[in-house]
């Protein structure tokens, strides 16, 4: 295409990114994590990939097996990643740093390492929510946390780690303040496998990025109590509309709410079985109780924190969230989720929005 050549020549002639990186930290070893740090290594065979995990038994197999054994056991990893439990020895020269720490512990977490990263290291944030005291994003959580301004981008949209392991096509969202930053971080990631669109739009990426988390939960309750697909589209609907008015509020643009990082990433979220935060809510429909729930899995939902941070959101920005809030009121056990629906269902009929 014409108009892809052209911007592949206007690329070539800025930095060569991927030429110029020699090494890249990864906060946190989870799955997607995981992903990113395998999708980077393939990238580029003699970069540099050091993932700082949490425990020696998680880097030992990393180390000697090539394998995520706690998240990711059936995929080999490149043999240019590497893992440690010792900041020190991951983050000092690292050209960009992936922060991949669950939300909810990383402010504490970064304040712990904030002497290992130097203050003009990118942070790439890949983590989706929203502080549950705070009702912060990312953006606001990772330079608290260190307790300064940091270089800062988010990556965003409808990804699945097992699928980003597997090489399957896949597009994201890179958003940043800085366009420079945003359109760096594109030409790091991108390869056949991966698009990167880049975004200045932080606020709506994030926002989207969160509240799609607690609208799974929602989508994932509907299945477990057996209301059928109509009751499934229409209350993920009503969802993507309550994200719009939030988000929109906060000073997200609509286009940014209907691209990758909003509509793509709700629909994955909100209907495929792999989605942690739906899988909860369909368990919650079944009637399991929430701490069993959560007890029985080896990764967090992050939407089970943000619902109760879009409660406090909603009442500071003045706006109606009935398919949220009920999710939110649900987990705190204030509203069985048989009742929300029916709730919601009497709620006055009104025009469409």
């Amino acid at each position: 295409m014409r108009w892809s050549r052209r911007v592949e020549e206007k690329n070539s002639k800025k930095e060569d990114v991927l030429a110029t990186t020699k090494k890249v930290a990864v906060m946190g070893g989870g799955s997607f994590g995981t992903a990113m740090a395998t999708l980077l290594a393939r990238n580029k065979a003699d970069l540099d990939v050091v993932i700082l995990v949490r425990s020696e038994a998680d880097a030992e197999s990393i180390n000697e097996d090539h394998k995520n054994a706690k998240y990711l056991p059936q995929y080999e990893l490149p043999t240019n990643i590497r893992a440690t439990t010792d900041p020190a020895h991951a983050l000092p020269g690292s050209d960009f740093i992936v922060h991949a720490v669950p939300v909810q512990s990383s402010k504490a977490f970064l304040a712990g390492v904030k002497q290992h990263i130097s203050p003009e290291t990118p942070l790439l944030c890949l983590s989706k929510g929203l502080d549950r005291e705070t009702c912060e994003m990312m953006s606001e959580v990772i330079p608290e946390g260190l307790g300064r301004k940091q270089p800062l981008a988010v990556l965003s949209g409808p990804t699945f780690a097992v699928e980003l392991m597997q090489g399957l096509p896949t597009a994201i969202v890179a958003a940043s303040e800085d366009k420079n930053l945003a359109w760096r971080v594109q030409r790091l990631f991108a390869s056949t496998h991966l698009r990167v669109n880049t975004s200045a739009d932080v606020v709506g990426v994030e926002m989207s990025g969160a509240l799609k988390n607690v609208l799974a939960i929602a989508a994932g309750m509907i299945e477990g109590l057996s209301l059928g697909n109509n009751a499934l589209a229409s209350v993920v609907a009503q969802g993507c509309a309550e994200i719009r008015w939030l988000a929109s509020k906060m000073g997200a643009r609509p286009e940014t709410l209907a691209g990758l990082s909003g509509t793509g990433d709700i629909m994955l979220t909100c209907f495929v079985n792999l989605s942690r935060n739906r899988t909860v809510g369909v368990r919650l429909g079944k009637g399991e109780s929430l701490e069993d729930i959560l007890g029985s899995m080896n990764q967090v939902a992050e939407g089970v924190a943000t619902a109760g941070a879009v409660m406090k959101l909603a009442r500071r920005y003045k706006v109606s969230l009935p398919v949220l809030t009920a999710v939110a009121r649900i987990l705190e056990d204030d509203l069985d989720p048989r009742d929300a629906v029916e709730e919601i269902m009497n709620l006055p009929q009104v025009p469409e929005v």
